[in-house]
């Protein structure tokens, strides 16, 4: 069992999601970062100074409160998230096409072979010359 774990954590893969992970992580910081310091403080300025933070509804007489404010906020986290993900990944389908596209042209056209007919004949006759 310890042999499996040990190639599997040598693939490739798992070192490249790895990576991924702790970049998307402090990605997801800067991004939290952009929506509480910049974005939020300009939407509340135009909502008329409202803090989308601090806003709550209290649920009955128990003090439950629903923090509608804070969902907002992880709502546009992940639009920005989401945004930002389809632009890199657009970004490298493009390029990947344009990759593909040069070594297309760039590919040397296959030189021709002898046609059926041809491979036949030649059989032929190297079955007459035994």
């Amino acid at each position: 069992m310890w042999k499996d774990f040990k190639a599997f954590i040598a693939r490739g893969n798992v070192m490249d999601m790895a990576v991924g992970v702790i970049i998307g992580g402090a990605f997801g910081k800067i991004v939290t970062s952009l929506v509480n310091d910049i974005l939020m403080p300009v939407l509340g300025l135009i909502t008329g100074g409202i803090n989308f933070s601090e806003q709550k509804v209290a649920i009955g007489d128990t003090g439950a409160e629903l923090l509608y404010g804070a969902f907002v906020q992880n709502i546009i986290d992940f639009l920005i998230i989401a945004f930002c993900v389809f632009l890199i990944t657009r970004a490298f389908t493009k390029a990947s096409e344009k990759l593909k596209k040069k070594e297309a042209e760039a590919a040397p056209e296959a030189p021709k072979g002898p046609t059926q007919e041809e491979l036949l004949t030649e059989i032929r006759d190297l079955l007459k010359n035994k």
